[in-house]
């Protein structure tokens, strides 16, 4: 009986580790969508913005 709690509490802690790897994968993933975004976000609007200041090199 004690080697099968042992066992079962060995099961339930690799569980649990896995449930807290699934949660901090999926904000990662989240995270990374998030700031690909906002990185091709802000190189266009750097793009955008420095076509329109080109004519100001010409000075």
């Amino acid at each position: 009986m004690q080697t099968l709690l042992k066992v079962l509490g060995i099961i339930a802690l690799i569980w649990i580790g896995f449930m807290v790897l699934g949660v901090v994968f999926k904000f990662l993933i989240w995270a990374l969508v998030i700031g690909a975004a906002v990185f091709v976000g802000s190189a266009a609007y750097a793009a955008v913005k420095s076509k329109s200041d080109r004519h100001a090199l010409d000075r």
